[in-house]
């Protein structure tokens, strides 16, 4: 997709994601990534439904990281594992009522990392307009935009709304 749009005063959120869509996540400062250990996720769809496709991922205290001192697994008990006979990533169950079928809902968190805000979305993406604090929805309010596939061009459908303050 291209650019997504944007609105003035307004905070964008995404509560469901498209599959193929990749996202990555950054270690918090004072973290870095293991070596070895990818910090890519990626949405896929099967029959079964849509997952977040998750490898290990660690953030470790660049202290503990620099010492020769042995280095604990993290543990993860957000969401159960598909259990899987090959070698591949992790597959991991999309749990959230809130994504439409076939859509993965919103990440895991892991311990000592945040998401990237550097996305790309694909066709049948929705992103929600908020507007920010000290702002109000002026009409017409609609408050998302949709990426979608039209005459063989890709798109952001058009969405009308304001945030103002009454200052």
């Amino acid at each position: 997709c291209p650019p997504p749009p944007s609105a003035r005063f307004a905070d964008v959120t995404v509560k469901a994601y498209a599959p193929e869509t990749k996202l990555y996540y950054i270690c918090d400062s004072g973290y870095d990534r293991r070596s070895g250990k990818s910090l890519r996720i990626q949405c896929k769809s099967d029959q079964q439904g849509a997952y977040w496709v998750y490898n290990k991922i660690e953030c470790i205290d660049e202290k503990i990281l620099l010492s020769t001192a042995p280095m604990m697994e993290l543990e993860f008990t957000q969401k159960p594992e598909i259990k899987t006979m090959s070698p591949a990533p992790q597959k991991q169950e999309n749990l959230s009522e809130f994504a439409p079928k076939g859509f993965c809902g919103p990440p895991k968190t892991f311990p000592h990392a945040s998401l990237s805000m550097d996305r790309s979305y694909y066709v049948g993406q929705v992103l929600h307009f908020k507007c920010q604090s000290g702002y109000d929805k002026r009409f017409p309010i609609s408050g998302n935009s949709t990426c979608t596939k039209e005459n063989g061009m890709i798109i952001w459908t058009p969405f009308d709304m304001r945030c103002t303050s009454d200052s």
